[in-house]
């Protein structure tokens, strides 16, 4: 039976890394354990958050290419690929984009319900692109053939971004850095009246 484990890009603490919601194509949804191969960058016993859920988002990626039809190598995978992937995984989104029809499209704080299809948030679609981008990389991928930083994928997201901005009425402006205040220069002491003794 052919399952995808379902992206997760908030794991509790709790998370061993090994449990992974599987939907098969049935359409229902199980827990399964499965053993995930740790990356060659990081050990299994201290890795962090993100190099967790950087592993899992691999795998995941890993499998859909092997459940793609007809399935896909790595080595073929393009940026065609990743936006492929990048709309399959909207099935699973869970934020509310309204429709420039809906009475709510431009309001970050709806009142009620409405028919608006859920899709993947744009932050979590940015954030997962970075993640595969790096273990691309990491497992032997030449940067210049990175399929996940193809011009079609940066464009897509900034669509994807600047759609989501405006149906939910939410700036997804890119946040300034703070810069410490230049520091204060005290203004020369007066000059004395001419005439005037010390």
């Amino acid at each position: 039976m052919d399952t995808i484990p379902e992206l997760d890009s908030t794991s509790n603490s709790e998370n061993t890394g090994n449990d992974v919601v599987v939907i098969n194509t049935a359409g229902t949804t199980t827990n399964n354990t499965v053993t995930l191969a740790a990356s060659s960058s990081s050990s299994s016993g201290s890795s962090s958050r993100y190099e967790n859920q950087k592993r899992r988002d691999w795998n995941t990626f890993g499998q859909y290419l092997k459940n793609h039809r007809p399935p896909l190598s790595l080595s073929r995978c393009s940026g065609a690929h990743v936006l492929e992937f990048l709309r399959y995984l909207d099935q699973f989104g869970k934020t509310k984009v309204h429709t420039p029809i809906c009475p709510f499209y431009g309001h970050p704080s709806p009142p009620a319900p409405c028919p608006c299809p859920l899709r993947q948030a744009w932050g979590s679609l940015d954030a997962l692109i970075g993640r595969l981008r790096a273990a691309f990389e990491e497992n032997g991928g030449k940067p210049e053939a990175n399929p996940f930083g193809a011009r079609a994928v940066r464009l897509y997201l900034r669509e994807v971004r600047d759609l989501q901005s405006k149906a939910r009425g939410i700036s997804y402006e890119k946040k300034k850095r703070k810069r410490p205040p230049p520091p204060q220069q005290l203004p020369p002491p007066p000059l004395p009246p001419p005439g005037a003794s010390h």
